[in-house]
Formats: structure tokens, C-alpha cells, sequence
């Protein structure tokens, strides 16, 4: 609790102490002050060959276990820095965005959406993921983490230390036992042997070797290579790359001109700083409060595999179990069961499907979820929410310490797949999560869901829409770089 507290406070205080300017009209809302270099992580200008370094490590598959998946895969800088899915096929599948499918037998889906990336260089993101399982703490020193103790020391960002955990995941990039070295340490839980190996792997390519003698002073030869120079140069990649601070809703942070908007829009604004209360939680210059909500928000696959409902077991034989009980699972705090993070809304009508799971695949629907999260939870149908098939589907089989991967009997198939709607079919695992809910209830007219939309718009920024100029042609490692296109 004393962790979550500072946090609150922290972000709170950055907000109130931050200047601010008023926009002309009597009734105008009070708005954050615009972003700047400072804003960001090496104030907006990190070193060009450390950017280049991490371009390339980016789009390059030589990171995963199978070397078939780049972290560019399900972040495309032309689908809104994700990959257009309620929940991805990571490993093992092919494709791009919705057209994505599975090549090899894979596991399941990916538990959660993948989130968009604009602006994640910004020095006020003080946790990562949607659990926040990545944070750093009261003392503005320790970074929480999954790794605990066996995360490297230096690592002095949580942007950098997030870079470190997508490698590690079996289902996200690393793969399964037996199937390369990565999956192997991943299974076992040895992710510094995973970093050890990925980082011996980059550094065995000449080029990648060269990059990294230019970007790192301390980098001779490829002995000198660690994990962590790769997870700085994503981070610095990143603070570049997906920097967005060019709509028109910049141009009033800077300006003061509510002129710039529409009048709709300039109603919505009134609206989401007002009546509709978004602001509450979407504040400051990233529209985000950093902290954790539960709002009812259903939930699409089986999550985390959290909680402790084995309704699904029962039913169909096969191993799981259902919930994502979300920040609960990293601080143990009760109040925080089915919450996650304040999502930033730079970029929201680029950046759906919409919450932890990617339930919703129209922002209005989203937005009205908010409006009436109760509601929309009991009314919410799991079973339209387009999800590309798991054509190809295996599960581990063994016992002791004789485990494999062997496929899934055809005539399991179904039950597996009850797996995408089970929680919103159960009305026990449905009333967990609406039992959670700290949302009100607000009206609004269908009107003012309008003006709401129509603000939100504006919060897109004109050079966000397609960045796919980003990704390189080649990389080092000589694989097709991820995307392709």
C-alpha cells in the first residue's frame, strides 16, 4: 500500500506543480502544460547511434527464442503501435496484424492487448505493463520487477528494465521447451540465462558488434556485451520513435486556442474535463493518472490464469484456469483485485481494440462501457469479439520432470477454444469483476457521446497514423525484419 500511495502522490504533486495555462472563455477547463524535450528521457534527443542500435534490435526477430518474432511484430507503427488485436498470436504465428495466424502449434493466445507505445520515453511513466509489474519504487532507486533481485544492477529506468521481460515469455517471444536454448531457460524460470544467451547471439553478429562499439563506450568486444546495453537501445529507440506530440490537441497546450477545435470537439473538451469526469483519470499531458481502476471491464481469453475457479477445468479436462485478477496478482492488495493501469489516450482512435483484454473494437463502445460499466458488462457478448483462429494447438504433456509438447487431440479443439468467452459466460467469474467496479455511473446524451468522440479525436496526432517509415529494410542478423510488409 505504501508503494501505491507514493506513487498516487507523486504523479498528483508532478501534475499540480507542473504550470499550466488557461484557456480563453470563462467556463474553459484548466489544461496541463504542453510536452517538451524534457518531458522525455534524454530530454528528447538520445544519441543517434544508440537510436540506430535499437531500431534495428526492434524490428529484428534475433531477439525470440525461434528467431520468428521481432517486437515490432505486435507493436506495427502502421496499426497505432500495436497489432490491431484484441489479443495476439505471438510465437509460432506468421502475418501481420488482423491477417496474423498461427505457422507452428502454439499454446494460446497472448493473455493480454498489446499496448500502443506513444510516448512511453516520457519520464512521468513511473510503472509499465498493465498490472504494473514493472515500477519503480518509493525510494526513486529500485525498480519492482518479475526478475526481483536477479535483475541486473544499473538498470536505471522502467522503460529500460520493461525491455527485459517480453524475451522471457514462452507464448510472447521465447517459445517452448525444446525448442531452442531461450525456451529452455524460460521454462525454468533462468531469465538471466535467457538475457546471457540473447545477448551472446547479437553480439556473435559483426555488425550488431560494430553498433554496439559505436553506441557503448564500455563495449571492446563481444565478452563486453550484455543484455542490458540491448534493453537501453530499445528504450532510446523508443523514446524517439514513438513520440507524439503533434495533434491538435498539442497545438492548444501550446497555444491556449480552443479555436483550434471544432465546436464539437471544443463541447467534448468541456465534457471530458467536466460533466463526464474523464479527467479524473485521464489527467495531466499524457492523460493518464499512472495508477490502477477497476471498471468492470470484461474480459476476453483466460487471462493470467489467475484466481481460483476451476469451472473450466472441470468442463473440458483441460489444464487453466480463467481470471486476470490484474494489480492484485503484483501488490496483494485486495482493492486493487480486476484493476490495471490508466491507459494514456494519446492516439486512442488509433490504438483499439480497447482495454486490458481488447474487448471493445469501437472507441463508442468503449466510451459508453465507462459511462455505464455495469451495465455494460452484463450486456457484454464475448462471442463477437473477432479473434484470428488457433489453427494450430499444443499443450504440455509429461510427468515429473519428463515434460514435452505434444498437440492437441482435434476433439479438444472445442473446449479449448471455449477458453476466448469462458469468464463472461460464467455468471460466478462475472460477478467477481463487477464487484470490483469503483466507475459510477454518468449520463450523458447521445449528442454529448458525440462531442466526447469528437475530442478524442483530436488527440491524434497526424503523423501517428502510419509510421511504418521506421521499420529498416535489413538487419543485421540478416533475418526479414518484423513486420515485413
Amino acid at each position: 500500500m505504501l508503494s501505491r500511495h507514493f506513487l498516487l502522490l507523486s504523479v498528483l504533486l508532478a501534475i499540480v506543480c507542473v504550470s499550466t495555462i488557461a484557456t480563453s472563455g470563462a467556463d474553459a477547463p484548466t489544461l496541463p502544460a504542453p510536452l517538451s524535450d524534457d518531458s522525455f528521457l534524454y530530454d528528447g534527443a538520445p544519441g543517434d547511434q544508440l537510436v540506430e542500435l535499437g531500431r534495428n534490435l526492434f524490428f529484428d526477430p534475433i531477439l525470440s527464442g525461434n528467431r520468428n518474432i521481432s517486437c515490432g511484430t505486435c507493436h506495427d507503427p502502421k496499426l497505432g503501435s500495436g497489432d490491431g488485436l484484441a489479443l495476439g498470436i505471438g510465437e509460432g504465428g506468421v502475418g501481420v496484424g488482423p491477417d496474423r495466424s498461427t505457422e507452428t502449434a502454439v499454446t494460446g493466445r497472448v493473455p493480454r492487448n498489446a499496448q500502443p507505445l506513444w510516448n512511453i520515453g516520457a519520464r512521468e511513466y513511473v510503472s509499465l505493463f498493465h498490472d504494473g509489474r514493472v515500477e519503480l519504487l518509493e525510494d526513486g532507486k529500485r525498480i519492482r520487477n518479475p526478475a526481483g533481485g536477479h535483475l541486473p544492477e544499473g538498470v536505471s529506468d522502467v522503460l529500460v528494465a520493461q525491455a527485459f521481460f517480453p524475451v522471457t515469455s514462452a507464448i510472447e517471444m521465447a517459445g517452448q521447451l525444446g525448442e531452442n536454448p531461450v525456451a529452455n531457460a524460460a521454462f525454468t524460470e533462468d531469465r538471466p540465462e535467457v538475457w546471457r544467451v540473447l545477448a551472446t547471439r547479437v553480439a556473435a553478429a559483426p555488425d550488431y558488434l560494430d553498433m554496439l562499439r559505436a553506441a557503448f563506450p564500455d563495449v571492446a568486444g563481444a565478452d563486453d556485451v550484455t543484455y542490458t546495453h540491448l534493453a537501453e537501445a530499445l528504450a532510446a529507440f523508443q523514446t524517439v520513435a514513438f513520440r507524439s506530440d503533434e495533434s491538435p490537441f498539442d497545438e492548444i497546450l501550446r497555444t491556449g486556442d480552443l479555436s483550434l477545435l471544432s465546436a464539437e470537439a471544443r463541447s467534448g473538451l468541456t465534457l471530458f474535463y467536466g460533466k463526464a469526469n474523464c479527467a479524473s483519470c485521464h489527467s495531466g499531458p499524457l492523460l493518464t493518472d499512472h495508477a490502477f481502476h477497476a471498471i468492470a471491464m470484461p474480459q476476453i481469453g483466460p487471462g493470467k490464469g489467475h484466481g481460483r475457479d476451476f469451472s473450466y477445468i472441470a468442463k473440458t479436462g483441460l489444464a487453466g484456469r480463467t481470471e486476470d485478477e490484474g494489480r492484485y496478482r503484483v501488490n496483494r492488495d485486495t482493492d486493487d483485485l480486476f484493476a490495471f493501469r490508466t491507459p494514456s489516450l494519446r492516439n486512442v482512435t488509433l490504438t483499439g481494440p480497447w482495454g486490458h483484454s481488447g474487448a471493445f473494437d469501437e472507441l463508442e463502445e468503449m466510451v459508453r462501457h465507462h459511462l455505464n460499466p455495469m451495465e455494460s458488462l452484463e450486456g457484454f457478448e464475448g462471442s463477437t469479439v473477432v479473434l484470428p483462429p488457433l489453427d494450430q494447438v499444443m499443450r504440455l504433456s509429461g510427468r515429473g520432470s519428463d515434460f514435452g509438447y505434444a498437440a492437441l487431440d482435434p476433439g479438444q479443439q472445442a473446449a479449448f477454444d471455449l477458453r476466448d468467452t469462458w469468464v463472461m459466460q460464467s455468471p460466478a467469474l462475472r460477478t467477481r469483476i463487477a464487484a470490483e467496479n469503483d466507475l459510477p455511473t454518468i449520463d450523458l446524451t447521445d449528442d454529448e457521446v458525440r462531442q466526447l468522440i469528437a475530442f478524442l479525436e483530436a488527440l491524434t496526432d497526424p503523423s501517428a497514423v502510419d509510421r511504418s517509415h521506421i521499420v529498416p529494410k535489413a538487419v543485421p542478423s540478416g533475418l526479414a525484419p518484423q513486420p515485413a510488409r
